[in-house]
């Protein structure tokens, strides 16, 4: 019986960090990597209208 006490709490435990710690942290990565890659791609965009633009 106490077995599947434990084992209950422990599912709920995991639930808990996951739900709180572990996917809002995946979450705030995804948007830095969302920003880093409008940024870079705003400097190619620069940079390609500059190249074509000095020929």
């Amino acid at each position: 019986m106490s077995r599947v006490v434990m084992l209950v709490l422990g599912a709920l435990l995991a639930l808990f960090v996951l739900f709180n710690f572990v996917l809002p942290m995946i979450m705030g990565l995804l948007k830095v990597a969302l920003i880093i890659g409008v940024v870079a791609l705003l400097v190619f965009i620069a940079v390609t209208l500059v190249g074509k633009t000095s020929r």
